[in-house]
């Protein structure tokens, strides 16, 4: 019976989700914060962002909450993206098990870019200042198993965007569940919702001009102060869906397929597919395509290789991952990720 409730209830927190996006008109570029879309982790990214079901790390804290109540051990992850447009695109995680109260988690996400010119109709070539721009999000985790079988985790986040001077904030929540099947060899399925949250407005003193009560007269207050008002954003709702299989489980050699769906608020619908295949789980080859089916998507394709070695004897290992995705028109991304599990 809990079961049900806690399936039904996370069909329901997906309604407001498959409410939002419908028809044939894209919402493409409609949503604050969309770096809380880009993938995180080189495994992950190697297994084409296929994650949800298979959520055994710790960038389960990003992919599905309740996956961090599944690690044998805790674990912590750094990794570092060079996104496209030359940003930078980092992630640290941490999962930590408290027993049998569950697993805690921490995690930092920072999108950021080099100085700009400012440029002006009149002075396009520059004005000799510079500025910025840059995203950041903090999220605090807990996930429990409510049974072998079954696990449920949630997310707490604050989203801060800004640009010189101006800046906007908002408040997220990300509530996942997995569930191990007893069948093909214990096929995980997973679903998620990510970003439901508060709306998002800039706000600071680039919005602040000056105004003169009466151009056509001389003589008056030409100074007078004004805000521009700003309008809000919402954050990109995402509902995922995702199921996982261990095609081959032997003691050498572990082939896990894995397949999401993928219904957010800001884009078409789409489909990730990935594997992962482990030899004597310590070496590590994936390839996956991501965006399947997606309207007007850029590249696809994932490949992606990783290593785990003891660190100090068998109390601590350290596992490192890359992987390459294709964008298409846009460039290919390389993805770098330092693990280590203690």
């Amino acid at each position: 019976m809990k079961k049900a409730i806690l399936w039904s209830g996370m069909w329901l927190a997906a309604i407001p989700a498959l409410g939002q996006t419908g028809g044939d008109v894209s919402k493409v570029g409609t949503a604050a914060a969309a770096f809380l879309e880009i993938p995180v982790g080189a495994r992950a990214g190697g297994m084409g962002g296929a994650f949800v079901g298979t959520s055994d790390d710790v960038t389960a804290l990003y992919w599905n909450p309740a996956g961090i109540a599944r690690l044998d051990r805790s674990e912590a992850m750094f990794t570092h993206t060079e996104w496209i447009a030359d940003m930078q695109f980092d992630y640290a995680g941490l999962a930590l098990s408290l027993e049998e109260f569950g697993w805690v988690g921490l995690s930092f996400t920072s999108l950021s870019m080099g100085d700009m010119l400012v440029r002006t109709v009149d002075r396009p070539e520059g004005t000799g200042e510079v500025f910025d721009a840059g995203s950041f999000a903090v999220g605090v985790h807990y996930a429990r198993s409510l049974s072998e079988k079954f696990s449920i985790g949630f997310t707490a986040k604050y989203i801060s965007e800004r640009i010189w001077n101006m800046e906007a904030g908002a408040f997220a929540l990300d509530v996942g569940t997995l569930f191990v099947t007893n069948f093909l060899n214990g096929m995980r399925i997973g679903a998620a919702v990510s970003n439901f949250g508060t709306d998002m407005k800039l706000e600071g003193r680039d919005a602040r001009t000056f105004h003169p009560v009466d151009p056509n007269n001389t003589g008056g207050n030409d100074r007078i102060p004004q805000n521009i008002e700003m309008d809000s954003w919402h954050l990109p709702l995402n509902f995922q869906f995702g199921v996982a299989v261990d095609a081959i489980n032997t003691d050498d050699h572990l082939l896990t397929l894995a397949l999401d769906a993928l219904h957010p608020t800001d884009n078409y619908e789409s489909i990730n597919v990935g594997g992962e295949y482990s030899f004597q789980r310590m070496f590590f080859v994936r390839g996956g395509y991501q965006s399947l089916f997606l309207t007007d998507a850029e590249g696809g394709l994932s490949l992606g290789t990783g290593i785990l070695a003891p660190l100090f004897g068998e109390t601590m290992n350290a596992r490192v991952d890359y992987a390459y995705t294709d964008f298409g028109r846009l460039q290919a991304v390389h993805v770098l990720a330092v693990s280590v599990l203690f």
